[in-house]
């Protein structure tokens, strides 16, 4: 099962629309998942009819249109893996251990907020990801994406997609 992992689109506020990278992405994807910010309901409609199954939450910057249609919290299983998305989880001091607390049950965490890609453990139980941003990259070098793979053996291939076109 292969999943495309964005948070942070900040449509049309960062960026005019998607980038064309990402969108071809999301058609090859089984799961697109989006942990929030979108802040246009028209990235929502084009992802949701471009997907084959999205798994969606909004973020701080999302208004009520956007909060009415999107969880906070979202939960999936995928392929056998307990994921749950959620846009922000506080400083990066003490994440783990936080995540690992609120999210007992998880074995994937994806969030978004800070726009600062992020790949790392809890417990030697809970990974925990964020895609940083496609369309604004804030003080890091280039906006990003993430991609991965679910297979019997778990989660695999976790990559860090950089956009050309958009590093300092």
């Amino acid at each position: 099962m292969e999943l495309l992992l964005i948070s942070d689109t900040h449509v049309p506020a960062r960026a005019r629309s998607l980038p064309a990278e990402l969108l071809d992405a999301v058609p090859r994807a089984d799961v697109v998942i989006h942990a929030g910010d979108w802040v246009d309901t028209a990235t929502l409609d084009l992802l949701q009819e471009r997907s084959r199954r999205l798994v969606a939450v909004y973020g701080n910057n999302d208004g009520p249109e956007l909060r009415a249609r999107l969880p906070e919290v979202a939960y999936a299983d995928l392929g056998g893996l307990r994921f749950a998305v959620v846009h922000e989880t506080g400083p990066a001091q003490g994440r783990e251990r936080r995540c690992a607390e609120r999210f007992p049950d998880t074995d994937v965490l994806v969030f978004g907020h800070s726009h600062i890609p992020w790949d790392s453990s809890a417990d030697d139980r809970l990974r925990l990801l964020n895609p940083g941003s496609p369309t604004d990259r804030r003080r890091e070098p280039h906006c990003t994406y993430m991609t991965a793979r679910v297979s019997a053996a778990g989660l695999e291939d976790v990559r860090l997609h950089r956009l050309p076109g958009r590093s300092a």
